[in-house]
């Protein structure tokens, strides 16, 4: 026969009994392999029983909080609270109790609530991406959506976790309210770059200044080049919204271990705009003195010691030639020693050490292009009647004046 209500709650609370620490299903286990276990066994199926009635209830209040659109934060604990409790559970009854299954199935709910909450977020995100400030500040959206992301961490960090359990992983999590951000301000710096562009090619065509033709040849090397400097360097605002938005989220996660994984994927997608930053900005100002697309010749020049087939000398190419490398070089040296430096700083860059990086960066690629150059001018067999004259001033000079 079956147990009487008071003899199960004298042998589960009775104070004189021999206590083990071990959870219940094991014990029962134990006892059934040893012979002893059918009492045990009957005791868990009244149990599972009387728990059964507690379960129909509980799912309802449950679901009904659920359904009533909760707070992120809340759908989380939620989550989190049914998932200890479907362990401790297991641990007292075993995992095929009515109670423990409802556990479980609750707690699947509570966890697609909450990521259900971050995709209509990001949902809502991408399709309102915000319009990139003057100062290319990162928008509102980004410094909510990290806050929120921070007080997750901390109720993460502080959730209770039963012996038999572990903590749930947390990547889907940050990848789930950071990933549509980041994809937000992809966006919103997409349309700007794009309405730059556009910006700037209305003003190619809208200034035409008869006064340039009585200019002298470098300042109308640097005016009729600044059409193409525009559209080429149409990519640097957009590309200084970016870091500053990444930056904007990598900072305040540098500090949680939970997080390092995604803080290093921040820091590689930093790294690689501000290497097309600086890449872009230098281009820029090599076009701007017209030598941009005389790089290949001089590439191909250095490349070609090894090989016994002697080309044309640069001094004999159009493009190359001393009157035409004249005028590229003296533009080259007006923007690098003039009065007033035309080399980019980022002062928009709100990071300080990202900021000096992509300056260095620039005048870095502006030393090292000159130098081929340099080389190129200097090496006989190009022809160069007076590289000298033409190359006044050494690497090592410019690299000094640059601060490189």
């Amino acid at each position: 026969a079956l147990a009487s209500e008071r003899e199960l709650v004298l042998v589960l609370l009775d104070p004189d009994a021999i206590v083990d620490t071990r959870p219940t299903a094991k014990q029962l286990s134990n006892n059934s392999e040893n012979g002893s276990g059918k009492t045990e066994i009957d005791l868990m199926f009244v149990l599972d029983r009387i728990f059964e009635g507690v379960c129909r209830p509980f799912k309802v209040r449950v679901e009904q909080v659920l359904q009533s659109q909760p707070s992120l934060i809340v759908s989380y604990k939620l989550s989190n609270t049914l998932q200890f409790y479907c362990y401790t559970i297991s641990d007292l009854l075993g995992q095929d109790t009515a109670l423990c299954n409802t556990l479980w199935a609750l707690k699947d709910a509570a966890q697609k609530t909450f990521f259900d909450i971050l995709k209509g977020r990001g949902e809502k995100l991408l399709r309102y991406p915000p319009l990139v400030a003057v100062d290319l500040s990162p928008p509102p959206a980004v410094r909510e959506g990290v806050s929120v992301l921070l007080e997750i961490i901390e109720n993460y960090n502080g959730m209770m976790v039963p012996a038999s359990g572990q903590k749930p992983v947390f990547d889907p999590v940050i990848s789930a309210i950071l990933d549509p951000i980041i994809q937000m301000c992809e966006q919103a710096a997409e349309a700007h770059k794009s309405k730059g562009a556009g910006n700037s090619s209305r003003r190619s065509r809208i200034s035409t200044d008869p006064g340039q033709l009585t200019k002298s040849s470098v300042d109308a090397i640097l005016s009729n080049s600044r059409s193409t400097s525009s559209s080429l360097t149409s990519e640097t605002p957009s590309k200084i919204f970016l870091i500053n938005c990444l930056c904007a989220i990598q900072q305040p996660l540098s500090g949680y271990e939970v997080a390092a994984e995604y803080v290093k994927r921040l820091g590689t997608m930093i790294d690689n705009h501000l290497r097309v930053l600086v890449d872009k900005e230098a281009d820029a100002i090599l076009s701007r003195c017209n030598l941009s697309e005389k790089m290949p010749h001089f590439h191909k020049s250095i490349n070609k010691d090894g090989d016994s087939e002697v080309g044309t000398p640069l001094a004999e190419l159009e493009d190359t030639s001393p009157a035409v490398l004249s005028e590229c070089l003296k533009a080259l040296f007006g923007l690098i020693l003039g009065s007033e430096s035309s080399l980019p700083e980022f002062e928009q860059i709100q990071v300080p050490s990202l900021r000096s990086e992509a300056t260095i960066g620039v005048a870095r690629s502006l030393g090292e292009a000159y130098e081929l150059i340099y080389n190129a001018i200097m090496d006989p067999k190009n022809g160069y009647p007076d590289p000298r004259s033409l190359a006044r001033h050494p690497p090592d000079q410019i690299r000094t004046i640059l601060g490189i």
